[in-house]
């Protein structure tokens, strides 16, 4: 590829968050008309390039061109300017406001002191007509679906009229419709010239679409191909090729007593092809079974069915007892201790002391509930017994939760759960996010409780982890357990084809 055939060209990129290197030298051309795909596990660093390349985060060294011209960009308004949008995995829409109202949003047609309202409808109507997005411009962003909302944030970078879109994870949580229709929306902006990347785990859809695949594996470039040169298997064993960590014996065995069982247990909408499809496991005491899989294949279903955030078939049953007519709240008083996928929304509340935070799930429960009354000391006790023993640092029972740093609020989320003396742990990605540090802690701790006779299900995108601590290992892809295994003696291979769907039995 000549310097003129590429539209972006990214040489050398690097970007450090403290010790740790997100992007490491890393080397990217984009040419016109054509879909480009990054692929890579969790973690690899494919986002934290497409920030860098979208303006949203500057590299600490490399180079981007855009038509054989170097840029700086300091903002997203600086890439903006050149042609560059992206579309990212979690959307930015402000959902009291129409289509129209979020596509113009800081790029209003009219003068500072007056909208011209007519002229901005009518320029989304026809963008939105010109590529085909069966979309209602003057719908409220709060009523509409997943693919619609994706729809939206993609008329958002045509708008500015992006040449370079990058989407990321854009089918994550998609279904297949959906999905197909954005492929046709991806095709038809190809066609005009404009340069497509793609980020994705799914490597049908990769090899189905792309023209160009790019595979990074903890943040560098490992490997570039084209959807005719590779094969599914190689390019998984690219994608989630890693160093195998070294596991010790377990000096316990794993119990008799099965403490969760799911049933069948079915999410999604009759009619359509289920979220979550027929999923029956066990989790014994003093064991860790641990589920691997691209995110989006279902897991996030399985939680919210195990906690009783979601509607489902089939069943879910805790120590012997059928648990499928208990609210969250009742759920949780009969022992299932949950360690969330994302701590800031669902583990704590960042405003509150620590006190406070340590009775999140358990206010109903004694010391913490007095008669009628709620005990601030009790739950300062019970703070400062989760910080003692699990070595939170950051302030005492008054700190505020937004206050301690992420490793240490997912070391007091552990504490608090572990602390409540729970039938079985459900923990969802529990290192996310955190440093090497505080992971070794959480490991510590997990397999303490294990020991202790814990039962876990352990739901991680990290396969070290899962290796680490697993002693089942579940895959799962397209809403289904699609495999047992091993942990002990399964390949990185192995697991990366049952994860993407490439496992021939």
């Amino acid at each position: 590829m000549t310097e003129q055939e590429a539209l972006v060209r990214l040489t050398g990129i690097v970007k450090r968050y403290g010790t740790f290197t997100a992007n490491d030298r890393i080397d990217v051309a984009v040419r016109p008309g054509t879909v480009h795909a990054i692929v890579g596990e969790n973690g690899a660093g494919k986002s934290t390039l497409m920030k860098v390349l979208a303006g949203d985060v500057r590299a600490d060294e490399g180079t981007i061109e855009v038509d054989g011209k170097p840029h700086d960009f300091r903002s997203p308004r600086d890439a903006q300017r050149v042609g560059i949008g992206i579309v990212h995995q979690h959307f930015l829409l402000a959902d009291a406001l129409r289509v129209w109202e979020n596509v113009v949003l800081a790029d209003e047609p009219g003068t500072p002191w007056h909208l011209d309202s007519a002229a901005a409808r009518d320029h989304v109507a026809r963008l939105a007509e010109a590529n085909d997005f069966q979309i209602d411009v003057d719908a409220l962003v709060r009523d509409l679906g997943v693919g619609d909302r994706q729809r939206v944030e993609i008329l958002k970078v045509l708008y500015r009229e992006a040449r370079v879109i990058i989407l990321d994870e854009p089918t994550a949580v998609l279904v297949p419709s959906e999905a197909a229709a954005l492929f046709r929306s991806i095709r038809t902006l190809t066609a005009r010239g404009a340069a497509v990347i793609f980020i994705s785990h799914k490597l049908d859809e990769v090899l189905a679409f792309a023209d160009e695949i790019t595979v990074i594996r903890a943040g560098r470039v490992v490997g570039h191909t084209t959807p005719a040169e590779t094969t599914p298997r190689q390019l998984a064993a690219l994608m989630v090729e890693v160093e195998m960590p070294t596991v010790e014996p377990r000096e316990i065995p794993v119990g008799d007593v099965v403490v969760l069982e799911t049933v069948a247990v079915t999410v999604g909408t009759p009619g359509e092809r289920p979220l979550l499809d027929e999923v029956s496991l066990q989790v014994r005491s003093g064991e860790i079974v641990g589920i691997a899989g691209v995110e989006g294949n279902g897991q996030s279903e399985l939680l919210s069915a195990l906690l009783g955030r979601t509607d489902y078939s089939g069943s879910v049953v805790v120590d012997g007892r059928a648990i499928d007519d208990l609210r969250t709240k009742d759920r949780r008083a009969l022992g299932v201790a949950y360690i969330p996928e994302d701590r800031h929304r669902d583990g704590l509340v960042l405003d509150f002391s620590l006190a406070e935070n340590s009775a999140l799930g358990y206010q109903q429960r004694k010391p913490i509930k007095r008669g009628w009354w709620f005990s601030r000391s009790a739950a300062t006790a019970t703070a400062q017994a989760i910080i003692e023993r699990f070595d939170v640092r950051g302030g005492g029972p008054s700190a505020t939760a937004a206050s301690l740093s992420g490793g240490n609020q997912q070391k007091f989320i552990i504490g608090r759960e572990l602390g409540s003396k729970p039938t079985v742990l459900v923990a969802a990605h529990p290192t996310r996010g955190v440093d090497v540090g505080a992971q070794s802690a959480v490991w510590a701790e997990l397999v303490s409780a294990r020991d202790a006779g814990l039962g876990t299900l352990l739901v991680s995108a990290d396969l070290d982890e899962l290796l680490a601590l697993s002693d089942r290992l579940l895959v799962m892809y397209g809403g289904r357990v699609v495999a047992e295994l091993d942990p002990r003696h399964v390949t990185a291979t192995e697991i990366g084809e049952h994860m993407t769907g490439t496992h021939s039995r």
